[in-house]
Parts: structure tokens; sequence; C-alpha cells
């Protein structure tokens, strides 16, 4: 992500969005049996089904670069699908600096549509499923102050042999910078209890910085509306080692209030370092 430019919030600031939070998560959770699909930095070329909703949530996650230790959680992702083939995503998590202290912020925020352009292997049809996604880089909260834009073009296939894909995003940062972003996501068998999943991603932005990562994890489907996810991320970013855990879970339901399985995709993540 890029480097945040505290603004002057404390953390008793953020302690009334994050008990709220946490409880919605856990209500919505004990209402609804839930799925995910996690824990990536790009996506899938899928959605939500019409009136679903989807929420991927993230309570622990934490990470090292050589200059400070940061505790990331929780993180939130709400997916909804509010027409056919059509999206609305608002995302943001929660950023603790742990050595050197500092003050929590509210970090990678937007706000996105996504658009299934074409229908395929995802949505139960033949050949490539192709969707995009856009929007707004809302300001963070002890973080960067501007306003930036995000557009991801996404291509998915799935097999017996498991599931492919390919993100292209291009972005305007909140300092007004230019950002490309290329990620390739590998999933074992969709059939398996408990599959591998693999990620590479490479992310420059211009005069700023350039990102070289890896990811490998698994992720467990408990039902076909409930699963966990655990990752361990390294990534070189200038030049200088960055190691990160993720472990979260997504879980999803009927806005009716009845009970639906999650998209059968790649969901969660920072899609892009500004994010």
């Amino acid at each position: 992500m890029s480097s945040p430019k505290h603004m002057g919030a404390s953390r008793d600031g953020l302690a009334r969005p994050l008990i709220v939070m946490g409880a919605s998560a856990i209500i919505a959770l004990s209402a609804w049996p839930a799925s995910a699909y996690r824990p990536f930095d790009g996506t899938d070329a899928a959605v939500a089904e019409l009136k679903q909703v989807e929420i991927e949530f993230q309570p622990f996650g934490w990470r090292r670069d050589d200059l400070q230790k940061a505790l990331i959680a929780p993180g939130v992702r709400y997916n909804y699908g509010f027409a056919e083939r059509w999206e609305l995503v608002i995302e943001g998590q929660v950023e603790t600096p742990l050595s050197p202290t500092g003050p929590t912020s509210l970090a990678a925020t937007g706000a996105f549509l996504k658009y299934v352009i074409k229908p395929g292997v995802l949505q139960d049809q033949a050949g490539l499923s192709i969707a995009t996604e856009f929007g707004p880089l809302l300001p963070e909260i002890n973080g960067d102050r501007g306003t930036g834009f995000s557009w991801a073009g996404i291509v998915s296939q799935r097999g017996d042999w498991g599931a492919v894909h390919l993100n292209v995003e291009a972005n305007l940062t909140r300092d007004q910078q230019g950002e490309a972003f290329l990620s390739v996501i590998l999933e074992g068998p969709e059939k398996w209890k408990i599959r591998p999943v693999f990620e590479v991603f490479y992310d420059k932005v211009w005069t700023q910085t350039e990102t070289y990562s890896g990811l490998a994890g698994a992720i467990w489907q408990v039902r076909d509306n409930l699963s966990f996810d655990a990752a361990f991320r390294y990534a070189l970013v200038n030049g200088r080692p960055v190691n990160e855990i993720r472990a979260g879970l997504t879980f999803a339901f009927d806005a009716g209030g009845g009970r639906a399985e999650t998209k059968p995709g790649v969901t969660f993540g920072n899609w892009g370092l500004t994010r």
C-alpha cells in the first residue's frame, strides 16, 4: 500500500466503527452459515447473485517490513448483487502499527462496481468468464487524504484441474500517481475439501514503488456457504522484504433472509497496493 500520511484522528475515534464491524460480522455469521473466498490481492470474474450479500472478513492479519510491524485487522469487503451480472463492492481494513507504535488507520478504502462482461465457466456456462471492476479509491482515516480511481479487467478459467484468474489493473492513486497491477491466481481442484492456492503479482506506482509478490495458502470449504482461509505472502518492495500473514472467512446470505451460496471465485484482497 502507499505510505500513510497521518491525519490527526485518535485510536478512540476508530473504536466505535471497530465494534460495529465486529458485531455485525458475528451476528450475520450466526444467522446464516457462510462461505468464503479470500486471501488474494487479485479477484475473479464472478459476482454475487441477484439480491445476495457476501461479506469477506479478516479477523487477523500481520505484516512486517524492515521499518515496521503492523496488525491488519479487521478487514471487511461487502459485496451485494444489486442487478443481474452487477455487484456493488465496499471495502476497507484497519491497520495498527505495533513496532514502532503509531495511530491506527482505516486504510484500503474504496467503493466499486463489478460487472460480468461475458458469462462463462464461473457462471456455469461454456468458455472464459470475463469481468471488469471500477470505482473510486476513497480517503483514508489516518492515511492518505486524497481520492483516486481504480479500473480492472479480470479473466477466469476453471476445470477439473483447478482454476486460474488473470487480473490487469490501472489506478490513479490517492496522491495522483499512476499505478499498474498484474496478478495471476492459481487454485487447486474445486472438489477438494481443502485446496491449495497461489498468487503472484507485480505492482508499480510511478516515481514511488515497485513490488514483486508471491502468496501461498489454502482454503477450507466447510460447506457451500462457509469457508476459511489462511495464507503467507512474501514480497519485495523497492528491493526490501515484506512478510505478511492473512487469515479469514467469507459468508453469504440472501438479502431477503434466505440462505445463499457464495460465488465460486476469488474475492477478498487489496487489489493493487493502493487499495
